[in-house]
């Protein structure tokens, strides 16, 4: 573990390769697991104002996941997140050429709304527990991305560098500063 400020920081995004393969997982993450994306209550409301733009982007069952269960949820484990259509995606999704991506995204992108996705999917496969002394920065290990680990190796890029902008978002820039400073000690270590 390495220490930055008030953050722990695994190891693993330093040593593990990664670049999303869309073609090859399909966007799997925003379909997989128990539950929804975890939101930030800014997050939340952020989606309850820009909705009437995102809505253009959704499924039908997006929609009606959203109008029964409400812009986010809490979920079993009692945190804040995005809804599920019949408890599989992520009611923000939609799908091209059989390919899942993120609605709110796609909004961002094209009618320039200024909130770009939950924090939380744009980090995968960082996952960050916020602690009152500090937050835990961890790599997620899931089968789902072995394509990514693959085309990571291949590319010889690691979870860090391959999140350098959703980091410095939820960070700032001195932050991924540090991050690469520690990269290049990790690396002399090892020679």
């Amino acid at each position: 573990m390495i220490q930055i400020d008030d953050k722990i920081i695994s190891q693993e995004i330093f040593d593990q390769q990664f670049v999303c393969d869309l073609n090859a997982c399909k966007g799997a993450c925003c379909v997989e697991g128990d539950s929804g994306a975890p939101l930030l209550k800014n997050e939340a409301q952020e989606l309850e104002k820009f909705y009437p733009i995102i809505k253009k982007y959704l499924s039908s069952n997006g929609k009606k996941a959203i109008k029964k269960q409400g812009f986010s949820i809490i979920d079993a484990d009692n945190d804040l997140t995005t809804p599920l259509v019949n408890n599989r995606e992520c009611a923000y999704v939609y799908y091209n050429a059989g390919i899942t991506k993120c609605a709110i995204e796609k909004a961002y992108l094209e009618d320039g709304i200024s909130f770009k996705k939950p924090i939380s999917c744009h980090l995968y496969p960082i996952r960050i527990t916020e602690y009152k002394e500090f937050d835990a920065i961890n790599y997620e290990s899931n089968k789902i991305c072995s394509p990514a680990c693959k085309l990571g190796e291949l590319l010889k890029v690691s979870v860090f560098r391959f999140l350098k902008e959703p980091l410095i978002r939820k960070y700032g820039k001195s932050f991924y500063t540090e991050l690469e400073v520690v990269e290049k000690s990790l690396s002399e270590r090892s020679i």
